[in-house]
Formats: structure tokens, sequence, C-alpha cells
């Protein structure tokens, strides 16, 4: 499977890349994770910056923004 395309700027899928999860686009960081860390774990997405410098606040929120959209995808794997 290629890279999978989406309307978000920071978010992607390719199956060469964490199995096919859907990651922040230039990295290998699942969107599951920024969830896990942002709405399971209460870390501010300025921490979550601080800690994996590779991230951008634009692509967490993006990430976030994904994430309640396509709830059932991500949640299923938590």
């Amino acid at each position: 499977m290629p890279t999978t395309v989406t309307q978000y700027r920071y978010i992607t899928k390719d199956m060469m890349i964490q199995g096919g999860e859907t990651v922040i686009r230039g990295t290998r960081f699942p969107v599951k994770s920024v969830v896990f860390y942002v709405l399971k774990e209460g870390m501010l997405p300025e921490e979550l910056v601080k800690e994996f410098p590779q991230l951008t606040l634009a692509a967490i929120y993006e990430a976030l923004s994904y994430y309640y959209d396509h709830r059932n995808e991500i949640d299923s794997p938590l």
C-alpha cells in the first residue's frame, strides 16, 4: 500500500511506516500516541513538543483533530 493522502497537512499513513498506522508526517510518531499522552495522561501539547522535539504544536493539534474525526480507527488498538 503506498502512502495514503489525507485531507490533513501533518497526518499520513504508509505501510512502510509503523505498519500503516496513522502518523505525523515526516516522523514515525503515531496519532494514537498523541492521543494517549494528551487526552489519557493529561500532558499539555507544549510539554509534548518539549519531550519530542520532532513534533510541532500544529502537528499535535492536527493529530487531535484527526482523532476526533476518526475515533473508531484510533481507539480500537488502544
